[in-house]
């Protein structure tokens, strides 16, 4: 019986370390603290502001983007188009603006071999909206994942999916 218990420990003792070392990042490490930076340089000037230099920059050349309201889009310029068309075409009288709620940003860290190549983010937005003459009302509330990859030694947005949008 002593002998069950300790095979029991013992792959309990196994499992409980692999899943430590797969666990979210610290908030304070830096791959955490550069993947804060990089969703706010994406949304809080990118989308918020409609610079699309910054989309130019974060985005990567295979990009692909998942919503579970308005479909996929294939490509970044693709994505980039949707939004000079879209939200940015006319903010002179409507503008949507972004919101990362506090305290639900996860990363986790992708390795091969111990070796860093990319990271899982995901977390939860809060959209809001304003129309001219009108004040800025709350949108959706939605769940967003981010694949982010290192290329050449940057982070790229490789991957995006937004849903749960309530």
């Amino acid at each position: 019986m002593k002998r069950y218990y300790f095979i029991f420990f013992g792959i309990f003792g196994i499992v409980s370390a692999n899943h430590a070392l797969n666990a979210q990042v610290e908030k304070s490490s830096k791959l955490f603290q550069q993947l804060k930076a990089a969703d706010s340089l994406l949304f809080n000037i990118g989308f918020n502001t409609c610079n699309m230099a910054s989309f130019e920059t974060l985005v990567s050349e295979n990009f692909e983007f998942y919503h579970d309201k308005g479909g996929v889009t294939n490509s970044k310029a693709e994505f980039i188009q949707a939004f000079k068309n879209g939200l940015c075409k006319t903010p002179e009288t409507y503008q949507s603006r972004r919101e990362l709620v506090k305290g639900s940003l996860e990363v986790f860290a992708l390795k091969d071999n111990g070796e860093l190549y990319g990271a899982i983010q995901n977390g939860r937005h809060q959209f809001h909206e304003k129309s001219v003459g009108s004040p800025e009302t709350k949108g959706n509330i939605a769940r967003f994942t981010h694949l982010w990859l290192l290329e050449d030694g940057e982070w790229k947005l490789i991957r995006s999916l937004s849903y749960d949008h309530l």
